[in-house]
C-alpha cells in the first residue's frame, strides 16, 4: 500500500483522541503505516531511559508519538483546506514520466511548497546585509581594542611613575 503522506507535510488529525489538531510530519513508517507528528498538544509518549555510562543520566523523557496514517489528512499549502490526494502523471520531452501529488480541492501540486520559497527569498536578503554590518562592527571593535591597550599601559606607567616620585619625596 502506498502512502500519500510525506515528511514535512502539514496534516490535520481526523480521528482519535487528538481529533481536530494540526501538526507537521516528522517521520513516516511505511511498514507499520504510521506517521510521527510534531505540534503543540499532540500525542506524546513517555520513554524510560537507562544511563549508558556513568556520565549520562537516566530518567523519563517525553517524545512525539505516532499516529496511524488513516487518521490524518493533508492540508493543501496553496488553498489551506484539508484535502484528499490525487496523483498526476506527466511526461517530459525526454520521455521521462514524473508523478506528482495534487490537491483534489484546488488542483495545486502538494510536492512544491510556494510559501516556503517566498519566505526563504525574503530571509536571504537581510542576512547578507547583516553580515556586512557585522564585519564593519568587528573591524571597528578590533581597531578600538588595539588602541585601548596602548592607552591603558600609558596610564599605568604614568601612575607608577607618580607613585615612585611620591615615595622618593616622602623619604
Amino acid at each position: 500500500m502506498s502512502m500519500n503522506v510525506k515528511k514535512g507535510d502539514a496534516v490535520k488529525i481526523i480521528a482519535g483522541a487528538d481529533k481536530g489538531k494540526t501538526g507537521q510530519v516528522l517521520a513516516v513508517d511505511t511498514k507499520a503505516n504510521r506517521v510521527v507528528l510534531k505540534g503543540d498538544g499532540l500525542k506524546t509518549v513517555k520513554c524510560f531511559v537507562k544511563p549508558r555510562n556513568a556520565q549520562e543520566k537516566g530518567g523519563i523523557i517525553e517524545r512525539e508519538g505516532s499516529v496511524d496514517v488513516s487518521n490524518v489528512m493533508i492540508i493543501c499549502p496553496s488553498c489551506g483546506k484539508v484535502t484528499r490526494v490525487a496523483h498526476n502523471v506527466t511526461v517530459d520531452e525526454n520521455g521521462k514520466t514524473q508523478k506528482t501529488r495534487v490537491c483534489k480541492a484546488c488542483g495545486a501540486s502538494l510536492d512544491v511548497k510556494p510559501a516556503k520559497a517566498a519566505k526563504t527569498a525574503k530571509k536571504a536578503a537581510p542576512k547578507t546585509a547583516s553580515k556586512a554590518t557585522k564585519a564593519a562592527k568587528t573591524e571597528e571593535a578590533v581597531a578600538e581594542e588595539t588602541k585601548a591597550p596602548a592607552k591603558k599601559t600609558a596610564s599605568k606607567t604614568a601612575t607608577k611613575a607618580k607613585k615612585t616620585v611620591e615615595a622618593k619625596e616622602e623619604k
